[in-house]
């Protein structure tokens, strides 16, 4: 498969002449359909998401069409592939080097009870979004409850997100500068390490150097 505005095949698109490889590269051999097609996407084809465009799909609960960059797409996977062959998974890398807790995961108290039991840091690898958008997640070592029938969070763990999004966040942005969500388990890309996801517009940088304690995202080093 390759792209019809390039003509390339879709491991080439995006990337320098000098840089192409006649056969596909190994993180990218085994890519899913969806990945494949916004690989083979010229970064100059991509629009990134507006702000009322990421809270409609947020109310909407779409939130399998968010997309990343063409381009940071294909760094992101070869960036987890990566991880897989030094770490073992993806997991165990966000655990060591990002969060560092460790294993077994035991909660000091009940949901959002101990300030311990949380953390905040950048996405290491955002969506292709407004330049505006700031998209941060938030790690926490207590479990949110899923309902097995509908995939998604029961009605008492979203009222506990929505206080605790409201009580660090609402102070300091305006309610309709920020929205949460949390990917369906099939949508998540670190399955056992429970998180979700926080989204604010041009939010002051202060701010969120404050919650995320000074986080840097890895894209940013990499």
């Amino acid at each position: 498969m390759g792209s019809f505005s390039t003509g390339l095949p879709y491991w080439q698109v995006n990337v320098p002449e000098d840089e192409r490889t006649e056969e596909c590269p190994n993180f990218l051999r085994a890519i899913n359909a969806k990945d494949k097609g916004i690989i083979s996407t010229p970064d100059a084809e991509y629009r990134p998401s507006s702000w009322p465009e990421v809270r409609k799909l947020i109310l909407d609960n779409r939130l399998d069409l968010f997309q990343r960059v063409p381009s940071e797409l294909r760094r992101y996977l070869e960036y987890t592939w990566k991880l897989k062959q030094d770490y073992g998974s993806v997991m165990n890398f966000i655990l060591t080097q990002r969060l560092h807790w460790d294993t077994p995961i035991v909660p000091k108290g009940k949901p959002f009870e101990c300030e311990e039991d949380i953390t905040i840091l950048w996405n290491d690898w955002p969506y292709g979004l407004d330049k505006k958008i700031v998209h941060i997640v938030v790690w926490t070592k207590f479990s949110l409850e899923d309902d097995p029938e509908t995939d998604d969070l029961t009605g008492k763990a979203r009222a506990e997100i929505d206080a605790f999004v409201l009580k660090t966040f609402g102070s300091r942005v305006p309610s309709d500068h920020y929205i949460w969500f949390k990917n369906w388990r099939s949508l998540k890309s670190v399955k056992a390490v429970e998180h979700f996801h926080v989204m604010l517009y041009d939010p002051d940088p202060t701010f969120i150097d404050e919650v995320t304690r000074g986080d840097v995202p890895l894209i940013r080093k990499v």
